[in-house]
């Protein structure tokens, strides 16, 4: 049973360990973007305030995303583990978060930090070539992760969960060390 939160940039190589990992550990990758399209392809009132939100090109509001990681920590494929990705994102959550798995009695084991250079990540962003993959846009999304990750960083290392991996080399380094860092004796 493992309970982890991938961190890192966009480029950063977070999907593709949050993927590595679940084949190893077979817990599920739980991303806020598939809760947030999940919730919304339902009818309830929780998915057409999901709706709302996302139509008008606002974030949803901590409380709310809260209250869909409960629905969804309680489902049972999450029972005996799970990994978050792009989740929390701000220390605020990161708190709340904390009190929703002390609440249902699950404590995070690790806080995975995939470190990247900014030339690296704006290379690995850029060669996926999306249309939204713009030299601005890729900055920006850069400068928007480092201002809230740094408290969020800081959170996490006070919490003494914080694992930060250098995730500049190429992908089965950084697996291995990542499976070092957590322990797996696979």
């Amino acid at each position: 049973m493992a309970r982890i939160i991938l961190l890192g940039a966009s480029g950063s190589g977070r999907t593709t360990q949050a993927l590595h990992l679940r084949s190893l550990l077979n817990i599920p990758v739980i991303s806020t973007s598939e809760i947030l399209r999940l919730e919304m392809a339902t009818a309830t009132d929780l998915g057409m305030e999901v709706k709302s939100f996302i139509d008008a090109g606002e974030f949803v509001p901590d409380m709310l995303m809260i209250e869909l990681m409960r629905l969804r920590l309680k489902m049972e494929d999450a029972q005996q583990g799970w990994i978050l990705e792009g989740y929390p994102r701000t220390s605020f959550q990161a708190e709340e978060l904390d009190f929703l798995l002390d609440e249902l009695g699950c404590p995070l084991d690790h806080a995975i930090y995939l470190q990247a250079s900014e030339e690296t990540l704006m290379q690995r962003s850029r060669s996926r070539g999306g249309s939204d993959d713009t030299i601005e846009i890729i900055q920006k999304r850069i400068e928007q992760f480092l201002d809230l990750t740094i408290p969020l960083l800081e959170y996490y290392g006070y919490k003494q969960k914080l694992l930060t991996i250098n995730g500049e080399y190429d992908l089965a380094t950084v697996s291995a060390r990542l499976e070092h860092g957590i322990n797996l004796n696979l």
